[in-house]
């Protein structure tokens, strides 16, 4: 007997990867940009690690709460399409056979097999068969509201933490140029990591990252230099 073939494809982690990835770099990109602000205004390291922290908590619960209404909304509409399909599936199943067979014609299934298809699905999971493929949904992409608000709350903090821990052993006359070098190198690695634990180019998602991250920064750091100058 032939061992069972397995395969482990980089969609499973789709669920938690968007919001985990998401989560750090925003963090990490908004916490340094409001560190290097602040200290380029010419405030002292207090107010600057103050900021800082403050940054960290009110992003942290701020995308966790839209995280969770987000997917939350998306779950609502999922749970509303399952409950139509689920309302015409005992309304006029022989309609619904055909809707199935169709998509499986159109997929290069002839008639005959399609129509067989769409049977032994329907026999065993009526509801199921036109959830993955009339709605496309399936357990692999459900939204899941909590998962997705812990993910980008723990996250979040994750990268937050990092320039804030630079700040907090910078003097403060150098800040805003530790905490803007060490970010940069920060999200060169978390763009390299996102794009090895999702499967795409190593050197394009880090350079996309490290780009966005550099220009977010130069440009609070500009504001701030400016707001402290005037005032």
């Amino acid at each position: 007997m032939r061992p069972v073939h397995t395969e482990r494809h980089l969609i499973n982690r789709i669920g938690w990867l968007r919001a985990a990835v998401l989560g750090a770099n925003d963090g990490l990109v908004s916490t340094a940009s409001l560190i290097v602000g602040v200290a380029a205004s010419a405030a002292g390291p207090v107010e600057v690690l103050v900021a800082g922290c403050a940054g960290l908590v009110a992003g942290a619960m701020s995308m966790a709460a839209g995280e969770y209404v987000s997917v939350s909304s998306q779950s609502d509409t999922e749970r509303a399409d399952l409950d139509r399909e689920r309302g015409e599936l005992a309304d006029d199943p022989a309609a619904e056979r055909e809707e199935l067979a169709r998509i499986y014609i159109d997929r290069g299934l002839d008639e005959a097999l399609a129509h067989q298809v769409a049977d032994q699905l329907m026999a065993k999971d009526a509801l199921g068969a036109h959830a993955r493929d009339e709605l496309g949904i399936s357990d692999l992409t459900a939204a899941r509201p909590v998962q997705a608000a812990l993910t980008s709350a723990a996250t979040f903090s994750a990268g937050a933490a990092m320039p804030l821990l630079v700040a907090a052993v910078s003097p403060g006359r150098i800040a805003v140029f530790t905490v803007s070098a060490a970010s940069l190198l920060f999200l060169a690695v978390l763009g390299a990591l996102g794009a090895r634990a999702g499967g795409a180019p190593l050197i394009r998602a880090t350079a996309r990252v490290t780009f966005w991250g550099a220009l977010a920064m130069a440009v609070t750091a500009g504001i701030g230099s400016l707001v402290g100058k005037a005032v």
